[in-house]
Parts: structure tokens; sequence; C-alpha cells
């Protein structure tokens, strides 16, 4: 990735500091990526308001997101994987989907009704994806039922979200909150905005017929401890669940990104992911929220992901998908391991000035 530099938008946003020190640590990536191949691609199965969907993801190389090209937030790797340049023309962007489109034919026994799409970034900002494109891409996807595009609230306009719903699709737009209290989101993410710019984002897309909000949040950033991670969360949950027009919480326990200040943490023994047992209880927890909570912990039973001991990770796991499908918190009284008592000594005994007291 060529050296990346704060445009004037970024400029006063973030800590000056941390942002410079990212941009030293993007910078020792050297990989190039192909602007006509997606990053990523697969099909899955997600819980939303009209049930139980299969689903095409598909996240978009783009030139990056613009707010971590300028230095970004403590655990998001994702700028490394992006183009050289800063920017993907609309016949590349096109391509990227075509291949996405073959990869579901190969794949899947017919068309997918709901499709998420990411850029790492915000698709909704016009310098990742322009306005020919976001429109080129929303008459692709019209023969679905339901679309998920993500944006940072800075970008969401009601105009922008009708390029969807014109064509009949239940739209929703992925919100990265991280968290519902600005000092942690500040301070530990280094994400600019305040909950308010969340609220006010919400009530934009609400404004649309047939347009909703996920809320994307962060368990355990750097900084905290296992305690005050889970508290947090929890009460995030439940904050983002009372503002209207926001249906589903997914929740997404850190995991060690390459060229990240949390990667820089966890080499020097300063930093553990979240165990999945905080997962599980904060799963239990919320069941009373007024909208769909989720998880889907990446890289699971990985020292680089949430996990637990080893022993237990996968039965976990398995455990948090279901309740994803299901909404049914029995499904944790099933698992069980030693490893519990452990994670309630952390809980107990660790503090965000020495942690990890358990790694």
């Amino acid at each position: 990735m060529s050296q990346p530099t704060p445009e004037v938008y970024e400029r006063g946003r973030g800590m000056d500091a941390h942002n410079q020190a990212m941009r030293e640590i993007r910078a020792e990536k050297d990989a190039s990526y192909d602007p006509h191949e997606p990053t990523r691609v697969w099909l899955d199965e997600d819980n939303t308001p009209g049930g139980v969907y299969q689903s095409l993801t598909i996240i978009l190389n783009t030139g990056g997101c613009r707010w971590a090209r300028a230095g970004g937030c403590t655990m998001c790797g994702y700028v490394a994987e992006s183009v050289e340049g800063g920017s993907v023309t609309h016949e590349a962007l096109m391509d990227q989907v075509d291949a996405c489109l073959e990869h579901e034919r190969e794949n899947a026994d017919g068309p997918a009704p709901l499709v998420k799409i990411y850029t790492s970034g915000s698709f909704l900002d016009e310098r990742e994806v322009s306005a020919e494109s976001r429109r080129a891409i929303a008459e692709t996807f019209a023969d679905r039922e339901r679309i998920v595009v993500e944006s940072l609230p800075d970008f969401i306009s009601r105009e922008k979200v009708r390029d969807f719903t014109q064509h009949g699709l239940q739209t929703d737009v992925a919100v990265g909150l991280e968290t519902a209290t600005d000092r942690v989101r500040h301070d530990c993410v280094n994400k600019y905005f305040d909950f308010a710019d969340f609220e006010d984002a919400c009530a934009e897309v609400r404004a649309v017929n047939e347009a909703g909000v996920k809320a994307y949040l962060l368990m355990k950033p750097p900084f905290l401890s296992e305690r005050e991670a889970l508290e947090d969360t929890i009460s995030s949950v439940r904050r983002c669940g009372a503002v209207d027009g926001c249906h589903t919480v997914s929740v997404n326990p850190c995991n060690v990104q390459r060229y990240t200040m949390v990667d820089e943490l966890h080499f020097r023994d300063g930093y553990r992911p979240p165990w999945l047992w905080s997962v599980a209880a904060m799963l239990e927890r919320t069941t009373d929220t007024d909208a769909i909570v989720v998880s889907d912990p990446v890289g699971h039973g990985s020292d680089r992901g949430a996990h637990n001991c080893g022993e237990c990770d996968d039965r976990v796991q398995t455990a948090i998908k279901d309740f994803d499908l299901r909404q049914d918190p029995s499904v944790f009284e099933q698992v069980s391991c030693a490893c519990e008592r452990t994670w309630e000594l952390v809980l107990a005994e660790e503090r965000s000035y020495s942690q990890p007291l358990v790694n």
C-alpha cells in the first residue's frame, strides 16, 4: 500500500499520535491486489427481520477505508488488503461483482435471497464506490429479496438508500458503531463519531420505506479488561436495540489483524482477544433486547481470535452459531468446560492496566 496520508476530511479527528503511528505500521505492508478480483466471497445463512435467509457475502476490493488510510481504528487491518492508489474504477468493481456471481453459480443451488456487500470501509462513500457503481450494483441484485451495505454514518443519506429500495429490495445499512460508549469508541477504538451520529443515521435510514439499520459492535477493544468489555458490550447492545430503526445488532469479538495497534499490543503480550464464554454470556444476557442479536467470532479457537482453553472452543462456537439462527439461549446450557472457572477468575480479578491476566 502506498504511504497513507490524512486528507482534509480526516484532519482533527481521532488521536493524532495514534494516527501517525498507525500510518507507519500500515506502510509496512507491501502486498498488492488485483482490482478486478473481490477480496472475499462466501455463502452462508443469516438471521434477519424477515427470517433466516441463505446469503451471499461479498467483500469488494476498493481503495480502502478513508478513515483507515488516515490512521484509523486500533483493531482494523482490512485497509492492508485494499488496492494500491486509493481508488478502483467502475469497470473493475463490476468485474468483481461478476466474479462473485460466478462463485455463487458454482456453489449454490440458486440465487441467494440475501446479499451482503462490504468494502472493508464505507460502501456509501463515493470515493470508494462511485454513484455509478452503486446504482449498477443495486440493479444487478434487484431480483433478490434483501441487501445489506456497510457505511460510516457520515456517508448515509436517504437518497443513496433509495437507490436500492426503488428496486423493491429490503435494504439494511450496516454501521460499524463498535460501542455505544463515546469514551470507549474515541479512546480505545480511535473512531471519531458519537453515538448521537449513529442515532441520526438511523433516523435518516428509517425515513426510507423498507430500510433499516444493522449495528456492528466490537467486543473487547484494546485497553479494557474482560469484565469491562463484557459489561460495555451488553450495555451497547441494549442501547442500540432502543434506537428506532436499528433492528439487528451484530457483535464482533475483536480478533488480531496484521498492521494494527492491536497486533502490536498482542505481540508484546499486552492484549488477549475475548473469551468465547464472554460472547455466550453477552448473548444470554441480552435476549430481552428489542432487536435480533447475533455474533460470529472470526478466528475462533486461535490465539488471534476469541478463544477459551482450546478444548471447548468448537463446541461453544457451534452453540453461538445455533443461537444466531434460533435466538434460543438454552443452547448454552449444553456446553461446559473446566476453563469456565478460569474465565470467572479473570472477570473477577483482571484489571485494564495490567491485562491480560491469562493468555
